[in-house]
């Protein structure tokens, strides 16, 4: 007859090492799950910047194109080494010269005197008339794109409105 001994503390070499095993696969693992998890919420909080950053711009440059004089709206460029129609020139209604412009890779913009800056993030910027016979209808398309973590990746946002001059 084999006698147990009633006193048994401890852990048995078997369960010790699944324990080992079980730590070394989290510690083997573990690192490249956190690495992807902060890429993840990094390239998420990056689009949400973008997708915020380019409402607030279509929602500024929309309300002052509604404002415009329909017969002094100019769609040109601001050099030749900007994109072709990637800058809008009118006159407010309330007289006032209105601008906004891609100039390298900021969206500008100027009413009457005072300059501003739109977004430090474009990468494409167009204003054109979507039907030849009717130029109170102005398309804006911007893309903004900004780099994410450790500029292995760069996240993209772009956006399309049409806009009716209304004067």
């Amino acid at each position: 007859m084999v006698k147990r001994l009633q006193n048994r503390s401890g852990y048995s070499l078997a369960e010790a090492m699944i324990v080992v095993a079980i730590l070394g696969g989290l510690v083997l693992v573990g690192p490249e799950i956190f690495k992807r998890s902060t890429q993840f919420f990094i390239l998420h909080r990056t689009k949400l910047e973008l997708q915020r950053e380019a409402r607030t711009t279509i929602a500024l440059i929309s309300r002052n194109l509604r404002q415009a004089q329909s017969g002094t709206l100019v769609l040109d460029r601001l050099d030749a080494n900007q994109p072709f129609y990637s800058r809008v020139r009118f006159t407010h209604v309330d007289g006032s010269a209105v601008t906004f412009y891609q100039s390298g890779k900021a969206l500008l913009g100027s009413v009457g005197s005072s300059n501003i800056s739109l977004s430090p993030n474009l990468r494409y910027l167009a204003f054109t008339f979507p039907r030849s016979d009717d130029m109170t209808i102005i398309s804006l398309s911007l893309t903004l794109e900004k780099g994410t973590y450790e500029h292995y990746a760069k996240a993209l946002h772009m956006a399309s409105e049409k806009v009716r001059v209304m004067n």
